[in-house]
């Protein structure tokens, strides 16, 4: 055992011990930080014209702050944006983590020197509790690497700004260096098809342990690999022992992992946004992901259905309920008051709190008061592909309102890569599973409103084609996973023609 891997096991058992208390005690906790919160504003702009000094309750919160979007929120972050001081925080952000936006353009989300760390400690975290949990410390001494955006850095207003993963490279902590992969050249290439090249060159001969990415773009590179190598990954990387990954389902990638691996690998569910890291997971054998509770984020939710009523319900982290999905509103020492990050979630356990990421509150299919969500059609995919043994690459899927003929229905545009062997029987698995997981879905089929889906099947690289023609292919971009519009579709129809 080396000297690196005795210290990450007794830092370990530390941290889980200090994680466990605020788990442990998770309203104090976050009665705590909502205090702190209040306490620290009170004399911003926001806080002078919000009340903050007599503010003492979550009660009074909710009555005397509204909630905001980034939309609603934009009229105080542009005045940070022009380098005024004490609007939303104390101070001046270190930092703006730069978003593509849809109405607003670019969305420029504050990183302050209280919240900064928070994303670091979180993402460090995560690893211990799985040393932790598991006894495993042999692959601190192996090679690691982050698909991540460049960590090249612009200024606005004197104030550095570029993506939340590009900032995060810049708080590696010094003892990582050496093990860490790409080298800071190759990382900072913009474009992301010459850039996971030099990638897979730079790697290729390495002792790999830990791989880090979205799901989809972390596929990309295993694919090129194996190319280049002729090796599967878990033969080309003998000591691969961990995957981490955040913004997107793993489970519908997993066969193909799988495959492309030649054999299983822990993985580790993150929950990061720019916003915040608001959990991870931290038991192998348990999908929920820990609620981060003592991060400076005071947390509320509004039950999906009710979010779109006038004067929704705001429930409480002691109000909440399992299998039940809540939108998720954040107040943060990065000054987003009451923000709608426009996530939904579901609790998967209350002792401690547990969640699961269920989809966007702006992604969704409710063109025929459907509400169907993102794990919905998850679920719906990752059961027909274990059913009828297949795998994907990538998929989306929309409403089709206004058909050539018969009855409107859902569209699956979808990218195999082993494509099932009848794929009128894969559909109906999917359907049926929409079917049990959705009763307004189940309606609209038995009342003859819907007929069963249909699905189009698309070329390899079709969606990698997609991406590259709106601009965003490679990074911390993704494919929504549903729509209420045919827009993506539309664009697929146009490339699966040409």
């Amino acid at each position: 055992m080396s000297l690196k891997t005795f210290a990450a096991r007794i830092y370990a058992k530390w941290t889980h011990r200090q994680i466990s208390r605020w788990a442990n005690n998770p309203i104090e906790t976050q009665q705590k930080v909502f205090k702190n919160l209040m306490a620290k504003a009170k004399d911003t702009a926001f806080g002078k014209d919000h009340n903050f000094k007599n503010i003492q309750t979550p009660k009074d919160f909710a009555n005397q702050v509204p909630i905001r979007d980034y939309e609603r929120l934009k009229p105080y972050i542009d005045r940070v944006v022009e380098a005024e001081e004490n609007v939303l925080w104390p101070g001046l952000p270190l930092y703006f983590a730069k978003t593509s936006g849809t109405t607003s353009g670019a969305k420029y989300i504050p990183l302050t020197k209280e919240s900064m760390p928070t994303h670091i400690q979180v993402a460090r975290n995560a690893i211990l509790s799985y040393i932790a949990e598991t006894g495993n410390t042999a692959f601190v001494d192996g090679k690691m690497i982050f698909l991540q955006g460049s960590p090249e850095l612009t200024e606005t207003n004197g104030i550095k700004t570029g993506r939340l993963s590009g900032i995060v490279a810049h708080f590696v902590p010094s003892y990582l260096q050496k093990n860490r992969l790409p080298s800071w050249e190759v990382n900072c290439i913009e474009d992301w098809e010459t850039k996971i090249n030099a990638i897979v060159k730079e790697t290729i001969h390495q002792d790999m342990t830990i791989i880090s990415g979205i799901p989809s773009w972390v596929q990309t590179y295993f694919e090129k690999l194996k190319d280049a190598s002729g090796k599967p990954i878990g033969e080309l990387f003998e000591n691969l022992e961990l995957f981490i990954y955040g913004g997107l389902n793993y489970e519908p990638y997993r066969p193909k992992f799988e495959k492309l691996i030649g054999r299983k690998v822990n993985s580790i569910e993150l929950y990061p946004a720019s916003e915040g890291f608001f959990a991870f997971q931290d038991q192998q054998d348990d999908k929920g992901m820990l609620l981060q509770l003592n991060s400076g984020m005071f947390y509320e939710f509004i039950k999906s259905e009710e979010f779109f009523e006038d004067n929704p319900k705001i429930y409480s982290l002691d109000e909440v309920e399992l299998n039940q999905n809540y939108v998720l509103i954040i107040s943060t020492n990065a000054g987003l008051w009451r923000y709608n990050i426009g996530d939904t979630i579901q609790f998967t356990s209350l002792k401690p709190f547990k969640i699961i990421v269920s989809g966007r509150i702006k992604h969704f299919i409710s063109a025929f008061g459907e509400h169907v969500i993102g794990s919905e059609v998850e679920n719906a995919m990752k059961t027909a592909c274990q059913q009828h043994q297949c795998s994907i690459n990538e998929f989306t899927v929309a409403p089709q309102v206004n058909p050539d003929k018969g009855l409107p229905y859902h569209e699956w545009w979808i990218e195999f890569d082993q494509p099932p062997k009848d794929l009128n029987q894969f559909a109906e698995t999917i359907d049926q599973s929409l079917i049990e997981q959705n009763n307004y879905y189940k309606d609209l089929r038995k009342g003859k409103m819907l007929r069963s889906i249909v699905i189009r099947s698309l070329p390899a690289e079709s969606f990698n084609a997609y991406m590259k023609s709106i601009g965003k292919l490679g990074g911390q971009n993704k494919i929504p996973r549903l729509s209420d519009h045919r827009k993506i579709a539309d664009q697929l129809s146009k490339l699966l023609k040409s």
